[in-house]
Formats: structure tokens, sequence, C-alpha cells
């Protein structure tokens, strides 16, 4: 893989970062998805026959990356672009590649994604959320929290499972998740919206699904195909949660550099003091080698490396993560009591900055992952 920037990535990087630096802090989450859309940046990771960039999830975390440097990541990026636009372009039929590529590509449609329960969490294999068949239409009941910007989406990427896999075989590791377009406006799919202390555009649900009856085409790719469609859009998912963190990262410590350089005491910025102007530094290159890996993962992903993709996704979220609420705290910090204004903006970055640990996966999971799966540890669980 490469270890520096094509030229074009640099151009798009910059270009991105002008439109981000346009809107700013204080952004318009509709005018700039719509802008975003227009210059193609919501769709630089689908196919070009479907009205994308021809890209990828390299383009894609470039572009969330550098409005999250400006203080206007687009979350939703992450899920309609990143997860449903990659899970269908993968594995949709060509019909639903012609209805769903070209809007998610130029904004005029949005998808979310739910895959979380209240009773399953980080264990993907005990999803209860179901699909039965009943003739050519199938039924779906389940529940599901967490789910962002359902109220904003058109229709939302269910997984759910089919009713002859059964619990104890779902609890041993043979979970074939099934992914099923279900509308917003489907009978018997209701929402609920959870009250979150999280400052953000894009608001939380919980779904409830009551026999939500869905067409034989609702079906994104092979009901028995299992992991493999899942994890087609949950690795990206990590690779795009890391951009997030390190915009949001980058950010947060360009504001602190710039209070350390104006803010004088004793006749001295006060990041002339090693106690300021190091843990910044060590903040910026925890934020660097966090993209190095992001860069690594979605290289390999883009070059069709899913268990490469796979090892080095997780490692990227974890790393982007960290250095992610490092970067914030001592952010913070630096700017001591006018870093809980609202003036200086980042006292709200504080919680947000955890969202990065926590989500679409823990970190406590992500080390479990890379013991099990790269250093051959035996499971506690």
């Amino acid at each position: 893989m490469p270890t520096t920037e094509t030229d074009e990535h640099k151009a798009l990087r910059d270009a991105v970062s002008a439109l981000g630096k346009r809107h700013g802090r204080t952004y318009d989450r509709e005018q700039l998805w719509s802008e975003a859309a227009k210059l193609g940046y919501l769709g630089v990771n689908l196919p070009e026959e479907y009205g994308g960039g021809g890209g990828g999830i390299s383009e894609l975390s470039i572009v969330l990356e550098e409005l999250g440097a400006a203080g206007c990541p687009l979350l939703m990026m992450v899920v309609s672009p990143a997860i449903c636009g990659t899970v269908i372009a993968r594995f949709g039929t060509e019909e639903q590649k012609q209805t769903w590529l070209p809007a998610l590509a130029d904004g005029t449609r949005t998808m979310a994604f739910g895959i979380t329960e209240p009773d399953a969490g980080s264990n993907s294999h005990r999803i209860t959320t179901t699909a039965r068949k009943d003739g050519t239409d199938w039924l779906l009941t389940g529940r599901k929290v967490f789910i962002s910007g359902v109220d904003l989406a058109d229709a939302t990427l269910i997984v759910g499972r089919t009713e002859t896999v059964s619990h104890r075989e779902g609890r041993t590791g043979h979970l074939k998740p099934c992914l099923f377009i279900v509308p917003r406006d489907a009978q018997g799919f209701t929402r609920r919206q959870m009250d979150m202390e999280l400052t953000a555009a894009e608001k939380q649900f919980e779904l409830t699904l009551d026999d939500v009856r869905l067409p034989a085409d609702a079906l994104v790719g092979d009901e028995d195909a299992g992991l493999l469609q899942l994890f087609a859009g949950l690795n990206p998912e990590r690779v795009m949660t890391a951009a997030f963190a390190i915009g949001m990262g980058r950010y947060a410590l360009a504001r602190a550099v710039e209070y350390a350089r104006d803010r004088t005491v004793w006749d001295a910025p006060i990041g002339a003091h090693q106690a300021i102007a190091h843990p910044l530094a060590q903040a910026h290159i925890d934020l660097e080698l966090a993209r190095l890996m992001m860069q690594k993962a979605a290289y390999l992903y883009d070059a069709g490396d899913d268990v490469g993709a796979g090892e080095a996704a997780n490692m990227a979220k974890y790393a982007a993560g960290e250095a992610c609420v490092r970067a914030v705290d001592q952010s913070v910090h630096t700017l001591g009591g006018n870093g809980l204004t609202r003036e200086f903006g980042l006292a709200s970055l504080i919680t947000a900055a955890r969202v990065a640990r926590i989500a679409p996966v823990s970190r406590e999971m992500i080390l479990n992952y890379v013991s099990h799966q790269t250093l051959g540890l035996p499971k506690s669980y």
C-alpha cells in the first residue's frame, strides 16, 4: 500500500476542507449534506455506473475526516453511503442498485442501519430480530436500539435472522444474518427517539418491528450468505468511525494550538511551556498514527482483502477512538475554564469523543478480536 497520499487524494482533502471551513462549527446539517452531495462527495465511494464517484472507502474517509476537522462532521456518512451503499453495491440486485445507489450518491435519499438490540449489544450472535417467510413475503419482528438518523432516512437496512436458525446455533457462532430494506412508512415499523445527553444533529432511536411485511425484493443479497454480507458493511463502518474520530480530534487540537499561541501569561504564550506544548504534540502524533492505520484499513478493503481489512479496521477504530479522547481532553485542559464555555465550542466534544470508544464496537471487544484472531489466544467466553 502507498505510504503517502496520491495527488488526487490531496486535492480531495483540500477541496473538502475548504467546504468544511465555509460551513464551520455552526453548520446547518441539511445545507451541508446537500452541498456535499452536489459536489460528489457523498457518493465518492459508490460505482460510477450508478451515479457515484467510482472511488472507495479511502476517498469517503477523507471526506468525513476533513469535515470533522472543520467542526462539521456528517455522521450519516458512516451509515448511508458507507454501510448501506457498500452492501447494496456489492450484494444488491440490479433493481436495488438502480433504486438506491444514485439517490444515496446525490443525497436525495438516505438510509439508516439497524443492527444493535437491547439484549444483544456487542454479541451480534444473539440477535433476535426474526425474519420468517409468509408465501413470497417476509415478516420481520424484533427491536433495535441506538439507531442513528432514522427520522432523516427514507429506509433502514435492518439486520435480522431467519427463523430456521436456532438461538442455540446462534450462540455457538452459526449466525446467518439477513439484511432487509425497510421503508420508513412500513406498517408495523415504529420508532421512539431516545433521550441522549449527547449533542448531535443526528438523533438516536429505538425501533420496533411488529410483523412488518416486506416483499421478497426487500432482501439484500442471499439469505444464506451469513457474515460475509454483514461484515461488508461493518468493516467500512469501523473505518469511517475512525475518520470521524480523527477529524474530531484534529478540530479540538487546532483550537487548543491556536489558544496556546495567543494566550499570554507572564509575558510568554502558554504554548512556550513544555507542560502545555508536549501533551499537544503527543496528541498530534497519536492522531497521525491512527490515520495511518485507518488508511491501511481502507486500502485493504478497497483492494478486496476482507480478512486483512477486518483486522486493520478494528485496529484503526481502536487507535482513533483513543487518540480522539486524549486530544479532546488535552485541548479542553489547555484552555482551562475557557474550554468549558460555549464560546470556544470544545466542552460538547467531551461527550462526543466517547462515542468513538463505545460505538459501533467497544474498545474491549476490539481487544478481544485482536487477542483471539491476531494473537491466537483462547477465548474467555
